[in-house]
């Protein structure tokens, strides 16, 4: 059966004459905050404490927006005999926002969990060169990442941390079978 000339206007128009009815609704924004989805992208914070700086973040960045600077550092041997070891000390971590097209790439290629998504959105700057965050500034987002979702209660345990636990119990079973001995010799004695 052949459409109907002028059907497709018809539905078009009927579309347009249900939302003009409708009560509009704006959101008086400075006043009252949006309620943004629990996984909204707005900053990228910086957990310093686990940063290694091995640079994927910034090779693996497609504007090349993070800049990161390090310089090693040598420790001395933790047992006599020993040999030195040295780390890359972290010296300047930045991105600059106004170049950044909020991929997440950074964030998803971390292997250390040192990058988060913060849902603050609010950091309009009047001077473009005042939209490169610095290692400070990308700490201070730290505080506004959300706590993760809680775990499905159905959910099967993570592999890492049924790892962890028996690792954790093996070693209690060790330290308890030692207490043991301990208290053996101990009442054995005169």
């Amino acid at each position: 059966m052949p459409p109907i000339p002028g059907s497709g206007l018809a539905k078009g128009l009927a579309v347009t004459l249900r939302t003009m009815t409708r009560k509009t609704v704006t959101a008086q924004y400075p006043d009252t905050q949006p309620e943004l989805p629990p996984r909204s992208r707005g900053v990228i914070g910086l957990f310093e404490e686990n940063c290694t700086v091995c640079m994927l973040c910034a090779r693996e960045c497609p504007d090349w927006c993070i800049y990161i600077d390090s310089h090693k550092e040598t420790s001395p041997p933790a047992a006599p005999g020993g040999r030195e070891r040295s780390r890359n000390v972290l010296d300047r971590f930045a991105i600059d926002f106004s170049l950044c097209m909020y991929c997440g790439i950074c964030i998803e290629v971390c292997p250390f969990d040192a990058l988060f998504w913060s849902p603050e959105f609010e950091y309009a700057e009047t001077d473009i060169h005042e939209l490169t965050h610095e290692r400070d500034k990308l700490r201070e987002w730290m505080w506004t990442v959300p706590e993760p979702p809680a775990l499905d209660p159905g959910a099967e345990e993570p592999k890492e941390m049924a790892a962890a636990r028996k690792a954790a119990d093996k070693l209690a079973a060790q330290r308890e079978q030692e207490q043991r001995q301990q208290q053996n010799e101990k009442g054995g004695t005169p």
